[in-house]
């Protein structure tokens, strides 16, 4: 993309978030209620399972605001949502939110204490679950610390009420003024629960303003118009799948093909089938569909756009050459976070950058981060120390407090506690507050961000950092890789911790070759010491490596079915640990 057409696309990004604050009454399902009015029964959300109009979506909302206020659904109350992807799933929210309620929106993966965790995170009033879910949420109901009131949608082997049967009795058109709630875009709307690696999930606040801020500000760099139809395979549970590509296509006047789950084998002939323009991916999901067999018409579309955030640079070009993308809009985010970046330019690899013209009103540094001690660098005045071009340091966005810069707030968690620890405060000057993303960053010397990898997941081995991404890349780029899960094992006798790292193959692995490989792309004290092979790899809903069970079973060859080998540096090879080496490695006996 040139630097013309960049620069109108961020220009009509500021033009649609402009007019949030200055009408502090239009929240999202207003604007909803407008495009009925305006496209009436074109088509909005679609899927295999039902489709609908921007009249059917209003009318339907509708039918749930009303229901809310039956049920005395007082303003700020919470509702958990337990269900799968379909275009059911944003009416309820629309019309709940619509009436002042929050909606919880859960992880549909979850089930027991984790499930109930979550529900006990924002105490709710009711929860609504689908059908084929109502035998997971039964697992969680012994350790719910309340008792809301549960209702199933659909029909199904349970004792709960249906609620698609109960908002039937309710009418669908516009609500009168005494149905409606003096709500404004402060207000909170939507629990997003945060999808990390590691530990319980903490449950983000999402104020309309928020919603407001995503769906158009995405409207504007995508440039939506109407004859745009976005493919959205991604959880609706969280912000992207759920909030940016549904209420960025929607506030643009066009439809959204809902999937229920991601299939690389049927991405591109869904894509094909729908006539979709547009496609929202994450993570490696890319990775995957590189990975997957050819299909005969996978070049066959009208995509003009991949919009998304997690596209490696291993994989951008040849996703692009081979699936024949004319452009992709790469972005960084979090639900909870101040710091955005968007590569509106199509730089491979680069996350995003922040046009000057725009830096007041969304400040972001990086700033030195020391990983053994696992908090950035202060000086002997106590403040932080900015980093420099191509210097690796955390990510963070100052906390500002203008009612016209929505992007630049923390709205936080539900626990105070949890929103004080993601703070840094006394900063570049005292008494300043800066949002810790807790993510590793370099920025180039024309001002574009390059991700490095997630405090946590950096590690020290030799006295120097280990970035696990840079790692995993280099891994990816030999043939026959299909994933690699880098992290750092602690060995007896040693400082630090030393690189492991798990690979999916799509055939026999040559080691030496690979052993070749990564010497000639990666630092000696980089370089993975163990290697475990696997058939497959556990990933979360947003294909995120999980390291957890990885890392606590280490390279002993007992915790695991799983073959893994040792960097025997003295043969020059990789070689098959056993009990043995692994016993002789834990005495002490062989030292690295």
């Amino acid at each position: 993309m040139s630097d013309r057409s960049a620069a109108q696309a961020w220009l009509r990004a500021l033009e649609l978030t402009a007019r949030i604050p200055k009408h502090p009454h239009r929240i999202l399902s207003t604007v909803i209620e407008e495009l009925a009015e305006k496209f009436g029964e074109a088509p909005a959300l679609l899927s295999d399972r039902e489709c609908l109009t921007y009249r059917a979506l209003a009318e339907r909302s509708n039918r749930y605001a009303r229901w809310a206020l039956e049920q005395g659904l007082a303003k700020g109350d919470a509702v958990c949502l337990f269900m799968p992807n379909r275009p059911e799933y944003m009416a309820i929210w629309l019309g709940i939110t619509r009436v002042g309620g929050i909606v919880s929106l859960l992880n549909t993966n979850l089930a027991g204490p984790s499930l109930a965790h979550c529900i006990n995170t924002v105490g709710p009033t009711h929860v609504i679950a689908a059908a084929e879910l109502v035998d997971p949420l039964t697992t969680a109901l012994s350790d719910l610390a309340g008792a809301p009131s549960i209702w199933a949608h659909g029909a199904g082997r349970h004792e709960f009420p249906r609620i698609d049967r109960d908002v039937e009795r309710h009418a669908g058109e516009a609500l009168r003024e005494a149905e409606r709630r003096p709500l404004t875009i402060e207000d909170r709307a939507l629990y997003i629960y945060t999808s990390g690696t590691t530990g319980l999930p903490k449950a983000a606040n999402v104020s309309h303003a928020r919603l407001m801020q995503w769906s158009h500000w995405f409207a504007g760099m995508m440039d939506i118009q109407s004859s745009d139809r976005m493919y959205n395979c991604l959880p609706m549970y969280h912000s992207v799948g759920g909030v940016l590509a549904t209420g960025a296509v929607l506030v643009g006047g066009g439809s959204v093909v809902i999937r229920e789950k991601f299939s690389a084998r049927q991405a591109w002939n869904d894509v094909i089938r729908w006539d979709c323009t547009l496609f929202q991916y994450i993570g490696e999901l890319c990775r995957y569909l590189l990975h997957s067999e050819r299909q005969p018409h996978e070049t066959e579309h009208r995509i003009r756009m991949c919009c998304g955030n997690g596209l490696r640079p291993d994989v951008w070009d040849e996703f692009k050459r081979r699936f024949r993308i004319p452009q992709i809009l790469e972005f960084y985010a979090a639900t909870e976070g101040n710091v955005s970046m968007f590569n509106i330019e199509g730089k491979p690899g680069a996350i995003g950058r922040i046009p000057p013209f725009l830096a007041h009103r969304f400040p972001a540094a990086l700033v030195k981060f020391d990983v053994e001690r696992g908090e950035p660098v202060r000086t002997e005045q106590g403040l932080c120390i900015r980093c420099g071009p191509t210097e690796i340091g955390e990510a963070i966005g100052k906390i500002l407090n203008n009612p016209s810069s929505v992007g630049s707030r923390f709205e936080g968690y539900t626990s105070p506690e949890a929103s004080e620890r993601k703070i840094l405060r006394n900063v570049f000057e005292p008494g300043d507050a800066w949002f810790r993303t807790g993510d590793l960053m370099r920025k180039d010397e024309h001002g574009y961000f390059y991700f490095v990898d997630r405090i946590g997941d950096t590690f020290r081995w030799k006295g120097e950092n280990v970035a696990t991404s840079e790692v995993s890349e280099a891994i990816c780029a030999f043939p026959g890789v299909t994933a690699a899960n880098v992290y750092g094992v602690a060995i007896p006798g040693t400082d630090g911790r030393a690189g492991m790292a798990a690979l999916v193959t799509d055939g026999e692995l040559d080691l030496a070759a690979l052993r070749i490989h990564l010497i000639d792309r990666l630092p000696g004290y980089a370089r993975p010491l163990f290697l475990r092979i696997r058939s497959e790899m556990e990933v979360t809903t947003t294909f995120k490596h999980t390291k957890d069970a990885f890392v606590r079973q280490g390279y002993d060859p007992t915790a695991t079915t799983d073959v893994i080998y040792a960097d025997d540096r003295e043969r020059d090879s990789f070689v098959r640990l056993d009990k043995a080496l692994y016993d002789r490695i834990q005495s002490g006996q062989i030292r690295f």
